[in-house]
C-alpha cells in the first residue's frame, strides 16, 4: 500500500462559479467548476488515482485490492467507505434544503444519511448562509411557508468570514450563500431534498423538482442548538480541529516545517488548500500544490514537510 494522489470530479452545477479552475487550477472542458469531490468513492463521481502502480484506476479498485485493513479498524463499522469531501464554489446561493438521517435514507434512499460540515475557505465581504430557523417552528407552518413562498423570512441568515465552521447534522435545513467557497466533509451519500430554489430554472428550462414531502418528514423545525463560526479548537500548535463525531474528524493544519503521519486506526485525507508541501514514503514523495488531494492507507507511515495549510480527515 502507499499514498495515493487522487484526481478529482467536478461538477457543473447551475449555481457554480470558476474559482476551482483559476484558484486550484482544476482543469475541465466545462464552463462551470461548482464541486471537486476531493475524496469520493461515490458511484456519482469516483477519484482516480495518478500515481503509483495503480495509476488510472478508482479508488474504489484499489481499496478493493487492497482489502479492509486499508481504512482501519475505525472503519469497520461502516457498511461502505464512510466520508465523502468536496471542495465548493458558489457563485450563487445553494438551495435552500436538507439531508435525512442515516435511517431513514438507508430505508427510503438505499444509502447513508448525510450529516456534514463546512469550512469557510474563502468569501465575499457580504456572504451569508442559510443554517437552520430563527425560532421554533411547526411542520405545519413549514409546509405552508414552502407552498407559499414565505420560507426564506423563517430561516435563520448568518453572516460569514473566512475560517467559520458550521456543523450540520442530518435533517439542519441549511443553504450556502453566494460568493462562499467551503470544504465540507460529509458522509458518503449524495441524498438531498430541495424545498426552495428561488425559482430558478435548470439546464433543461425548467423548475428544478422539490421534495416537499420526504423534507417534511426528516427536518428538525427548532432553532440550531450547536455553535458555529469560530468554533475551531486548538488540538496544539498549528492544528485545530473543525469538528469531531462518530463520523468523521476534521481538522486544518497550518503546516510550517515536517510533520510525521501515522494514523493505524483508520485512512486519513489530506487536501492542500493554500500553499506547497511533500509527502514522503518509503523512499518516494508525492507533491502537494493548492487543490492537491493524498489518500493514505491506515497503519502507513509517512512525513510531509513544507509551508501550507491542510485539510486534515480521518473517521
Amino acid at each position: 500500500m502507499y499514498p495515493l494522489l487522487l484526481k478529482s470530479p467536478i461538477k457543473d452545477y447551475l449555481w457554480g462559479g470558476t474559482k476551482l479552475k483559476t484558484d486550484f487550477g482544476f482543469e475541465t472542458e466545462k464552463d462551470i467548476a461548482a464541486e471537486a469531490w476531493m475524496l469520493s468513492c461515490h458511484k456519482d463521481g469516483m477519484n482516480v488515482v495518478l500515481n503509483g502502480e495503480h495509476k488510472g484506476k478508482t479508488i474504489n479498485e484499489v481499496l478493493e485490492l487492497w482489502g479492509k485493513s486499508a481504512l482501519g479498524k475505525d472503519a469497520e463499522k461502516f457498511s461502505y467507505f464512510p466520508i465523502l469531501i468536496k471542495l465548493i464554489d458558489a457563485k450563487q446561493k445553494l438551495s435552500v434544503q436538507v439531508h435525512p438521517d442515516d435511517d431513514y435514507a438507508l430505508s427510503v434512499e438505499g444509502e447513508y444519511g448525510k450529516t456534514e460540515m463546512w469550512y469557510v475557505v474563502d468569501c465575499e465581504d457580504d456572504a451569508e448562509l442559510i443554517y437552520g430557523f430563527q425560532k421554533d417552528i411547526s411542520k405545519e407552518e413549514f409546509e405552508k411557508r414552502i407552498k407559499d413562498n414565505t420560507l426564506l423570512e423563517a430561516c435563520n441568515s448568518v453572516p460569514v468570514s473566512k475560517g467559520d465552521v458550521f456543523f450540520i447534522e442530518a435533517g439542519t435545513l441549511h443553504a450556502i450563500g453566494e460568493g462562499i467557497l467551503i470544504a465540507e466533509i460529509q458522509q458518503n451519500s449524495n441524498t438531498t431534498y430541495r424545498v426552495s430554489d428561488y425559482g430558478r430554472l435548470g439546464a433543461d428550462g425548467k423548475p428544478r423538482e422539490l421534495h416537499i414531502n420526504k423534507a417534511l418528514q426528516v427536518t428538525n423545525c427548532e432553532v440550531p442548538k450547536i455553535p458555529y463560526g469560530k468554533i475551531g479548537k486548538t488540538i496544539k500548535e498549528g492544528i485545530t480541529e473543525l469538528a469531531s463525531c462518530d463520523k468523521f474528524t476534521a481538522q486544518v493544519i497550518d503546516l510550517n516545517g515536517e510533520m510525521d503521519i501515522y494514523s493505524p486506526e483508520s485512512f486519513v485525507s489530506i487536501i492542500a488548500l493554500e500553499g506547497n508541501a511533500v509527502v514522503e514514503y518509503e523512499g518516494d514523495k508525492i507533491e502537494l500544490i493548492k487543490g492537491s488531494s493524498v489518500f493514505i492507507p491506515a497503519g502507513l507511515i509517512a512525513v510531509i514537510n513544507g509551508n501550507a495549510q491542510l485539510l486534515y480527515s480521518f473517521v
